[in-house]
């Protein structure tokens, strides 16, 4: 997400790899590797399926967010409507929306049905459970119970401190998980200096699941909050209490550059024994920017 001001895909190859620290080709094919083939997260809103249609290439994962709004049954039409068009699609399973054993086994029937035999468990943003599962981790020992197709379970990551969640439970929630997921996304962070030291940090812990590090894509403050009432996230009030900073850091002259947030995990995370595997775009359904910014980096870099 940019604001009005900021400038997405503009320099030469040389500017763009001179951000990165160092003109060597490893960092130049690394975050090639991270662009050509991202993780897109969206939200089922009554208009994205188009917009993806009209915008997204088929080499994008199109990962689907699950809100207590619309609930679980939003997420896993869109995904299999995008399935069905050819996408990779990612369903979210928000364990606060899932009723009981049953339901769960009714959900898990419809992603086998994608053929992708992958989710993203992440405990979801509803005030109350809707039954058994109030974790995420309760709901990825249930999954465990039952018989799926599953290859692939994403967990969320934790670069900076959550907002409601003590930072000692965020790392022993992940210590639970790392034996029945597959990876992690990171959760939404400005700072690529605070993601480098938390991956650090979380291998020296021992977890080595891949890491899909998530940033935000381009998308104007207005259009952000206009998305996040419509798709009811939260009240307006208590969505900018908790994302105030996004919009500080997005409306101030020289703020967020999705361009410089990548170059800038670079070249730390092209390490191997960094497992950093992809790149996971917050796009607030603000896809054609995003998809636009993502291609001219692409061209920059390859005739560099």
């Amino acid at each position: 997400m940019v604001s009005g001001r900021a400038r997405s895909g503009s320099g030469s190859p040389a500017k763009l790899l001179g951000r990165i620290g160092l003109n060597d080709e490893t960092s130049r094919q690394s975050l090639i590797g991270l662009l050509r083939a991202p993780r897109y997260e969206v939200l089922p809103t009554d208009d994205i399926e188009q917009l993806v249609l009209t915008h997204v290439p088929h080499d994008v994962t199109m990962t689907i967010t699950a809100s207590p709004r619309r609930g679980i049954d939003a997420t896993i039409s869109l995904a299999e409507r995008l399935a069905k068009h050819g996408y990779h699609v990612v369903p979210h399973i928000s364990a606060r929306l899932i009723r009981d054993d049953a339901h769960l086994r009714e959900v898990l029937a419809r992603v086998d049905a994608l053929g992708r035999g992958e989710v993203f468990v992440i405990a979801g943003d509803a005030k109350e459970p809707a039954g058994d599962f109030p974790d995420s981790v309760l709901l990825l020992t249930a999954i465990t119970a039952e018989t799926h197709g599953l290859r692939e379970i994403g967990v969320t990551g934790y670069p900076e401190r959550h907002s409601f969640i003590e930072d000692d439970l965020t790392i022993q929630a992940m210590w639970d998980k790392r034996r029945i997921a597959t990876y992690i996304v990171s959760n939404l962070c400005f700072d690529p200096r605070i993601v480098k030291k938390w991956v650090a940090r979380v291998r020296r812990r021992g977890v080595q699941l891949p890491i899909h590090v998530g940033l935000a894509g381009v998308a104007e403050p207005a259009k952000l909050l206009r998305v996040s009432t419509r798709i009811g996230l939260a009240d307006s009030a208590r969505f900018l209490r908790g994302h105030s900073n996004w919009f500080m850091r997005m409306v101030q002259p020289g703020g967020y550059d999705p361009e410089r947030f990548a170059t800038g995990l670079l070249p730390d995370l092209a390490a191997p024994e960094r497992r950093v595997v992809g790149l996971h775009f917050f796009t607030f359904n603000e896809i054609e920017a995003t998809e636009r910014w993502r291609q001219d980096a692409l061209s920059r870099l390859l005739v560099a």
